[in-house]
């Protein structure tokens, strides 16, 4: 007897921003393997009785390893149980998603992957900012900040990172943004590159910090915080 798994994208954080079908499959599943940043009000629209499961990894934290979380979906599947594996933002953005996929085409159960609005996306849009603009920011690239080890990917395209006329949007990147501006300026990109600090979007916490490249570096250098966010460089972050 197999189950079913639904990728379900909870969005940044507000349960608002949830879609129908992600409302719909929440309220039908018998079982929720969340991420951390999944948890809370969103929760609120689990069916009663249905088990719900934290499989979240936040950076510097103990988290699950991903083969356990890998193996929980196919443990729940396999009891024919319908399983929503609820991802924070969209699914597809980071957040391991292809490991999980093939551990369920290895195992014959079938799957959806269920968009949603990415924290990028959210976060432009509680500032009040575009993401792109004719002529002076034709191109929006999404980079993660952080390798396996927590550290800074060695093997990222700086030239394309350093495009000032690109929208440049880093996840996870609180702690390895110092070291990437350096990299940055090397490569040519102006310490005075505007930048927005997004953290907690969405939620009550919500903060929005517009500063430059350099000053972030700084500061981040200094002092980090617990709260998650995402850093946005380019000409627009500070419209």
């Amino acid at each position: 007897m197999s189950g079913f798994v639904s990728f379900v994208s909870s969005g940044p954080g507000d349960p608002e921003l949830l879609t129908l079908k992600a409302v719909a499959r929440l309220q039908a599943a018998d079982a929720v393997l969340f991420d951390d940043l999944s948890s809370g009000p969103i929760l609120a629209h689990a069916r009663a009785g249905a088990d719900l499961v934290g499989v979240g990894k936040r950076a510097g934290r103990p988290s699950p390893r991903q083969d356990h979380v890998s193996r929980l979906l196919v443990e729940y599947a396999s009891t024919g149980a319908r399983v929503v594996r609820l991802k924070s933002g969209d699914a597809g953005l980071f957040g391991r998603l292809e490991e999980e996929i093939t551990a369920l085409d290895a195992a014959g159960i079938g799957y959806e992957v269920i968009p949603g609005v990415t924290s990028a996306s959210a976060a432009a849009a509680a500032a009040g900012m575009p993401l792109t603009r004719r002529l002076t920011a034709r191109r929006v690239q999404f980079v993660t900040g952080a390798d396996v080890a927590g550290g800074l990917p060695a093997d990222l395209n700086w030239a394309a990172l350093a495009d000032p006329a690109a929208t440049t949007v880093v996840f996870m990147g609180k702690r390895t943004f110092p070291a990437l501006v350096e990299r940055l300026v090397a490569e040519g990109l102006p310490r005075d590159t505007p930048a927005l600090l997004a953290e907690a979007v969405s939620t009550p916490e919500e903060r929005l910090h517009r500063t430059t490249i350099g000053a972030l570096a700084g500061q981040l250098a200094a002092e980090r915080g617990d709260l998650p966010g995402l850093i946005l460089y380019g000409p627009l972050a500070n419209d």
